[in-house]
């Protein structure tokens, strides 16, 4: 393996941070990361030993492969911060969960700059995976990031030259599990005032065997708990494109609303990383926020 490989992550929030610490353990030795609010993620960065860089301008001197890992409403604005500085030796890969026409765009600012383009489709949470986390590749880059990545102990598949079917995937994909997250909490928030919810949960699992559905409500409850204002924002992306396709987002919209509810509530604020081991934790402390708004 190529210990000389040098990498930059975009953002290093938590999708940054556990990629590099991953890509680490499997021999990646030069890492480096740039982020517009250092303070808040100085603590990973020398927890995993990943150096701040100061600029767009510095990380793209330091290393040739850029992972983009910031949230999808600043996806774009942060290839068009950081194009001015590629070069061809570069390859730019957007690991954001937005829309297929936006990846488009962002692909656009980077090969302007004769970089080359990845788009990447992150299939799983990327806890606990790090950056073992399966990835649907498109773009003319796809091949060579692959081939340099892929030693390192990343599961990529390419699947298209063209840019845009690898985000559709992960993006109607969303549509099922985000949107299943926001029916979970909906329903343990109406089933346990009740004490209904092992019952409905009983009861589920005669209609779909093989599924543990009480386990299944602890996981996707904490989830929309953890990553609320950020699934709120990617099914807001996900109705747009389906409003581009004349598909009225009824579902998707929905999905949005309910997630980014949880999120207003600043329920998040209460727990840790790893958010609340059961969703009754939860419930308890969207309780407690709610008396303290009224």
């Amino acid at each position: 393996m190529d210990q000389q490989l040098t990498i930059g992550f975009v953002g290093f929030g938590e999708a940054g941070s556990h990629i590099a610490k991953g890509l680490k353990s499997a021999g990646v030795t030069r890492i480096f990361a740039f982020d517009i609010n250092p303070d808040q993620v100085r603590r990973r960065s020398r927890e995993i030993a990943v150096p701040l860089v100061e600029s767009n301008r510095e990380l793209a001197e330091s290393a040739r492969i850029l992972f983009s890992t910031v949230t999808c409403a600043r996806a774009k604005e942060a290839a068009e911060q950081t194009a001015p500085f590629l070069k061809p030796h570069h390859i730019y890969a957007d690991l954001n969960s937005v829309s297929p026409a936006l990846k488009q765009q962002i692909e656009q600012i980077i090969v302007s700059s004769g970089a080359g383009f990845v788009e990447a489709a992150v299939m799983s949470p990327i806890p606990p995976f790090a950056q073992r986390s399966p990835m649907l590749l498109g773009g003319k880059a796809a091949p060579a990031f692959t081939e340099l990545m892929a030693p390192f102990g990343m599961r990529l598949e390419v699947i298209s030259e063209k840019v845009g079917m690898a985000a559709a995937t992960k993006m109607f994909r969303s549509i099922i599990v985000k949107g299943l997250e926001a029916l979970m909490l909906e329903c343990v928030l109406a089933a346990s005032p009740y004490g209904a919810d092992e019952r409905v949960f009983s009861s589920l699992s005669e209609s779909f065997p093989g599924i543990d559905w009480q386990k299944l409500a602890n996981y996707m409850v904490s989830r929309v708990v953890i990553h609320g204002e950020r699934r709120a924002r990617e099914m807001e992306e996900v109705a747009e494109t389906l409003h581009s396709l004349g598909i009225d987002p009824i579902m998707a919209e929905a999905a949005a609303r309910r997630q980014d509810w949880c999120a207003r509530l600043g329920v998040s604020s209460r727990f840790g990383p790893d958010g609340p081991s059961t969703y009754h934790e939860a419930l308890e402390a969207i309780a407690a926020c709610t008396e303290s708004q009224d």
